[in-house]
């Protein structure tokens, strides 16, 4: 994403965004996901091109047994499959499944509901005790 097309958004509003998609998160039937295996099906399913466990370790900067460990609990959770690589079968190529995308949806209407601006509540003017309003008066 080029630097001149980022919105500038308030550090503190990002950090309640955040907290208040993953409070809606935890409070939903979904899987609840580690940062790691998060990060991992962001990639997978956001990032074009073909994803192996090689190439995320490197790409997220942990290590292939770390990618490995969290994939392995993706696969069982039906959010991520591992494919042949047809080019070089050796290899595994790292995939979202539909149930992943749909994860990854349902994360993004998380983020927007958070992200919309809460409507500032004003209390209703309550007049005042008629004992007070003697006391101001007099």
């Amino acid at each position: 994403m080029n630097k001149e097309n980022v919105m500038r958004i308030d550090p503190d509003r990002l950090l309640a965004i955040l907290h208040g998609t993953i409070c809606a998160s935890v409070r939903s039937d979904a899987h609840d996901l580690s940062a790691r295996q998060m990060a991992i099906l962001l990639a997978i399913t956001l990032e074009s091109g073909l994803h192996t466990v090689r190439g995320l370790a490197a790409a997220l900067n942990i290590s292939k047994p770390a990618i490995s460990r969290s994939l392995d609990r993706l696969c069982e959770l039906g959010l991520a499959a591992r494919d042949p690589d047809p080019r070089d079968r050796r290899s595994v190529l790292v995939v979202p499944t539909d149930v992943g995308r749909d994860y990854v949806t349902a994360l993004r209407d998380l983020l927007q509901e958070a992200a919309r601006p809460v409507p500032v509540r004003r209390s209703p003017r309550r007049s005042q005790p008629a004992a007070i309003t003697g006391m101001v008066a007099a």
